[in-house]
């Protein structure tokens, strides 16, 4: 009797909580979704959910900027996550690249954005001072930004 009470909740908060996340195919930011990262379907989708939900990291992470959030909000979906993921392990030789106006950074990031790697660079050495308005400048910072620039 246990088992069938503790599935029908967690059943319910599934259903509960799955029009919150309805936006964003990923399960939203924190635990959850780093942990299912790079997986698709409904299972992963609710694991994730079910995650962020039980040990409410995700509004841990929205109000202090961790695990894939942005406290802004301005980042959803796929493409805006995957170019922070790259971001914050790359972002010194980005900076470099971006200086130069092209690389290896730049040639990645124009193939996550699905945008000329040409272009990209000459826009993010353009407006280098604003990507980089100080030199400890947060990925998060430079995701929207980048992302602005090229959708410009």
């Amino acid at each position: 009797m246990k088992k069938i009470f503790g599935a029908a909740i967690l059943c319910a908060g599934m259903v509960l909580t799955a029009p919150a996340h309805a936006v964003d195919s990923t399960g939203g930011c924190g635990l959850g979704s780093m942990a299912w990262r790079g997986q698709s379907g409904i299972i992963p989708q609710s694991l994730a959910i079910t995650t962020n939900n039980t040990f409410a990291n995700n509004t841990f992470g929205i109000t202090f900027g961790t695990s894939g959030c942005d406290p802004n909000g301005r980042i959803t979906g796929g493409t805006g996550r995957m170019v922070l993921a790259f971001l914050e392990d790359n972002m010194e030789q980005f900076a470099m690249d971006a200086a130069a106006g092209n690389g290896e950074t730049i040639e990645t990031l124009a193939g996550i954005m699905n945008v000329d790697s040409a272009t990209l660079g000459k826009e993010v050495q353009q407006n280098f001072a604003y990507i980089f308005p100080s030199d400890n400048t947060e990925a998060v910072d430079v995701t929207l930004r980048v992302m602005e620039i090229a959708h410009a």
